[in-house]
């Protein structure tokens, strides 16, 4: 005889599992951890190494002494480790990056409940946190690789967004300075097409903070290509603007967290004191993410707003 399993949706097996879906983002990333080591050398693969380790350590260590389900598996910390060591520059000491690591997982992930239940994306607000705790090692430029004497030498510079004097092509294939996975646009433009058409993310989101920072740009008297060339515009808006957990739900609320990111970005980048906004506006957005949820949710057909007992 056979039995009835009952159980909560969804009921389609067919649909793509987490560890599936975080194999897509980490394929995605993989042009751009190529050309970070390419640009800046192999300490580039290094810093990423440790902070994919210690982001899998630090998950691993978290959910046994809080005796839960081990999550590892999911890939999510991968991602995670990926994502942070993109946005840190090659010369940062590695023991920052393991404190990147513990603040991504441990602060922002697991304290929160783990994976779907964190308000912010864990990556931006670890490198927010190391760039307000070690400003100087954060900001601390190198040229790329090939431009050494030798593999001992460590040139520093300015990034383009403060110098101002990279060309297109220099910013396209990333010949400039800067953190490790945000100066080849081309690297991060394939990784963000191979994710959409993958159907992993909706342009949405990215569209709308591409096109509002480069509308703002314009009007303002400035270089919009050269504004979305320079800095972290591309990885923000394909790997973290879209980030699941942290992003709005219906593709009206993404469009509108979009718009948020290329304004504030747009806002700190013109009268901030830094240089760069899209960490910020990233991590602002992610807090007004509910309400965005909320004003934007998708009323149900045929459905009455349930009347306020005034007695």
């Amino acid at each position: 005889m056979e039995k009835l399993i009952v159980s909560p949706s969804p009921h389609d097996e067919n649909y793509m599992k987490t560890w599936k879906i975080m194999l897509n983002v980490i394929i995605a990333l993989m042009p751009a951890v190529v050309a970070s080591c390419i640009i800046f050398g192999p300490r580039a693969l290094l810093l990423t190494a440790v902070c994919v380790a210690s982001c899998i350590v630090f998950e691993y260590l978290c959910r046994k002494i809080m005796k839960r389900d081990n999550t590892i598996g999911d890939l999510s910390a991968v991602v995670t480790g990926i994502l942070l060591a993109m946005n840190l520059p090659v010369t940062l000491p590695i023991w920052m990056a393991v404190i990147g690591s513990f603040v991504a997982i441990v602060i922002v992930k697991q304290l929160f409940g783990g994976l779907g239940q964190n308000f912010a994306n864990p990556a931006i607000t670890a490198r927010i946190v190391l760039m307000v705790s070690f400003p100087s090692a954060m900001t601390n430029w190198a040229v790329p690789f090939y431009y050494k004497e030798s593999a001992a030498d460590v040139v520093t510079g300015a990034t383009p967004l403060a110098s101002g004097d990279a060309s297109y092509l220099d910013l396209f294939l990333g010949n400039v300075g800067g953190c490790l996975g945000e100066t080849c646009a081309l690297a991060l433009l394939i990784g963000g097409i191979y994710l959409a058409i993958r159907r992993i993310i909706s342009l949405a989101a990215p569209l709308s903070f591409i096109g509002s920072l480069a509308l703002l740009t314009a009007i303002s008297g400035g270089d919009p290509l050269y504004e979305i060339l320079a800095g972290g515009v591309f990885i923000g808006a394909f790997f973290m603007a879209t980030d699941y957990a942290t992003t709005p739900i219906t593709t009206k609320g993404k469009i509108i967290f979009g718009l948020g990111c290329g304004i504030i970005t747009f806002v700190i980048r013109s009268f901030g004191s830094y240089p760069e906004g899209v960490s910020f506006s990233i991590l602002l957005m992610n807090i007004l993410t509910p309400y965005i949820d909320l004003l934007t949710r998708h009323k149900v057909f045929g459905a009455k707003e349930a009347e306020k007992n005034e007695g």
